[in-house]
């Protein structure tokens, strides 16, 4: 059963960009001759590492994008990990991410057309305005009425 998987390994920044792609060249052989196919190689250049790895502190990325089974995707595995030259990589399986994707798309495509054809709901109904509320009386004047009746003036 052959699935897809995106490959990343960085190569040791002192080599030459011809033995970078006669290591390139040597993964896709392997993977070819397996039975699967490469789909992309992006080379994307020189970047600092986040932590040093093999005394290095910065490497050449390269991204593989290959459609094979599970041997071959160990075999090529193998081959990045006797290789010296390459210091880090690691496998991603991504065609289940692919699939929720596409699904998820497919979604959004059925909602946006059902919200075109539903006419648009009326706006909503004003509100009454607020009723303006009597502003408390002074303390001065609470007061004055408690001065005028003492038996109603509660301490």
């Amino acid at each position: 059963m052959s699935r897809v998987y995106e490959v990343m390994f960085i190569v040791r920044p002192d080599v030459v960009e011809e033995e970078a792609d006669k290591l390139i060249a040597g993964f896709t052989a392997s993977v070819t001759n397996g039975g699967g196919v490469v789909k992309t190689i992006e080379k994307m250049g020189r970047r600092k590492l986040a932590y040093t790895v093999r005394k290095f502190n910065d490497g050449n990325y390269v991204l593989m994008t290959i459609e094979a089974g599970g041997p071959v995707v160990l075999e090529l595995e193998r081959r990045l990990r006797v290789t010296e030259p390459v210091i880090k990589f690691i496998t991603v399986r991504i065609d289940e991410e692919e699939k929720r994707l596409a699904k998820a798309k497919a979604n959004r495509g059925v909602r946006r057309s059902a919200m075109i054809s539903q006419p648009a709901p009326p706006p909503p109904a004003p509100v009454a305005a607020p009723v303006p509320v009597a502003a408390p009386a002074p303390v001065a004047v609470v007061a004055a009425a408690a001065a005028e009746a003492p038996e109603a003036a509660v301490v």
